[in-house]
């Protein structure tokens, strides 16, 4: 089963490489999200999962017995919080620059600032 797990991991984090090489911003902020996935799912592969006990140590035992890990639980879950503000501050990214060049292809993205956009006021203008 962990062979299945690794190759569906595989398979997304290719799909993310694909989408994240194309030249469209929505396909790029996408595949930045698929790739935070398919990361999430090799920490995940990389946890000892074959354990249903929780990480509990018993009243009167000195160590963890056989349990699931918890490091890799701990890791994935900042990790979906730092992908999801991740995505967030991308999208942001993504809506300026459709919103100043008018379109969604990184090759339009000539200049930071172009100079017929409303919301770019010239130094002197005032």
């Amino acid at each position: 089963m962990t062979i299945l797990y690794a190759f569906t991991a595989a398979a997304i984090m290719g799909a993310a490489l694909y989408m994240i090489l194309s030249r469209n911003m929505i396909r790029i902020l996408l595949g930045l999200a698929l790739l935070s996935t398919g990361v999430n799912l090799m920490i995940f592969l990389a946890g000892d999962f074959s354990s249903r006990q929780p990480p509990l140590v018993r009243a009167g035992e000195q160590a963890l017995g056989d349990a699931a890990d918890p490091l890799a639980q701990a890791l994935i879950l900042t990790a979906i919080v730092i992908g999801f503000a991740l995505t967030i501050v991308l999208a942001t990214i993504v809506i300026r620059g459709w919103r100043a060049t008018g379109t969604l292809d990184v090759r339009g993205l000539d200049a930071p600032e172009q100079p017929d956009d409303p919301e770019i006021r010239e130094p002197d203008a005032d």
